[in-house]
């Protein structure tokens, strides 16, 4: 169990750091968020506090498959804490951390990002020394937080199209298995009166910015390809496409799941694209997209689709999402971690207060 300190329970989420693709910038997107959150930031940014970090997807930036050649800048940025070890960040696969067409099933992200620690040689991942251990395997898995849950669920955009990722190129609309999707579906089902949190890479279709059928096309969030229609959210369950699986058990399972958290879709954070905005709240779920920390991946596309609109590709963030002993609320807040859309620090306009079906207790 992780030292309680006044009470608290801060969760950061953070994704979409594509450390390769800032790099070529000469900025350390994942390092210098955790440098942040320690240290404070350069331009009057505060630190903060975080017992663990969920990453939600998409280490890389290369838009092909990840090779032995881009673990060594990840593995590095991972390890930047100083007050923080390796241990307290948990991660998923997102759809450009993939496997390619031929290779082993997600080959690269278990090898190197490795949640259970199965490979801790190499990843420096020991499940025994987590602040909070992982239960499953890098696929799916949960981690126990006093009386809260999290549900940790992996892109599967490995293989070739239409679920995988091309040669070149991550195929950008959610994928999960069927195995997985059974797996959540039981957690949510059997909640024995824990706070839920659902984690993925991708949000689900029509809850936050961009999230609607060929949004993320239309509006320049994703590259065009063939059949983009669910490249902004989770697109496939096993074979079924534009599933609605998901949506149609939450609207039976009031109260059971209390958050879904998120990244892909790489914005600002006020972006209400298609009349949704990044934090919603849709069959008693609090949906969030936390994405993303890259400053330089992507395309900006989005940026001009209106005249002096911000630019949504000069926005790096992420959500903090605290706990109070006894309380059956939760505080969630947006930190920028550059000045370009906002000052540096906590933005205000994203502050949110989510009611708890039960207060949290350690």
């Amino acid at each position: 169990m992780a030292e309680i300190k006044n009470k608290l329970l801060n969760l950061w989420f953070t994704a979409c750091a594509h450390v390769h693709s800032d790099l070529k910038h000469n900025r350390r997107s994942l390092a210098e968020a955790i440098e942040q959150s320690e240290d404070g930031g350069a331009e009057g940014g505060p630190p903060f506090d975080w017992d663990a970090m969920f990453f939600l997807g998409d280490f890389t930036g290369t838009h092909y498959a990840p090779t032995e050649t881009e673990a060594g800048p990840v593995l590095d940025q991972l390890n930047a804490g100083r007050r923080h070890t390796r241990q307290q960040i948990y991660a998923i696969a997102g759809n450009l951390d993939a496997s390619g067409p031929d290779e082993e099933t997600q080959w690269w992200f278990r090898k190197y990002i490795d949640p259970a620690g199965e490979n801790p040689n190499v990843s420096g991942v020991i499940n025994d020394d987590r602040p909070f251990p992982v239960v499953g395997t890098w696929e799916r898995y949960r981690v126990d937080i006093g009386n809260i849950s999290l549900l940790m669920m992996s892109d599967r955009n490995d293989g070739g199209p239409p679920k995988g990722r091309a040669e070149k190129g991550g195929w950008p609309a959610g994928a999960i298995t069927d195995d997985t999707f059974a797996w959540w579906r039981a957690a949510v089902e059997n909640n024995d009166g824990r706070i839920l949190i659902s984690c993925a890479h991708h949000m689900l279709r029509d809850t936050t910015t961009a999230t609607g059928p060929n949004e993320g096309i239309q509006a320049g969030y994703h590259k065009k390809y063939d059949d983009g229609e669910g490249s902004s959210y989770l697109y496939w369950v096993g074979d079924d496409a534009n599933t609605n699986q998901f949506e149609q058990f939450l609207k039976q399972q009031n109260g059971k799941l209390s958050f879904w958290f998120g990244g892909h879709t790489h914005t600002f954070p006020d972006d209400t694209f298609g009349d949704k905005g990044l934090v919603e709240e849709r069959w008693g779920v609090a949906f969030c997209n936390a994405s993303a920390l890259t400053r330089h991946h992507g395309s900006f596309e989005a940026a001009t689709r209106n005249e002096g609109q911000p630019d949504r590709s000069a926005a790096p963030m992420s959500r903090l999402l605290t706990f109070t002993e006894g309380s059956n609320e939760a505080l969630l807040r947006c930190y920028l971690h550059t000045s370009d859309y906002a000052p540096q620090g906590w933005h205000k306009p994203q502050e949110r207060v989510i009611s708890l079906p039960r207060p949290f207790h350690w």
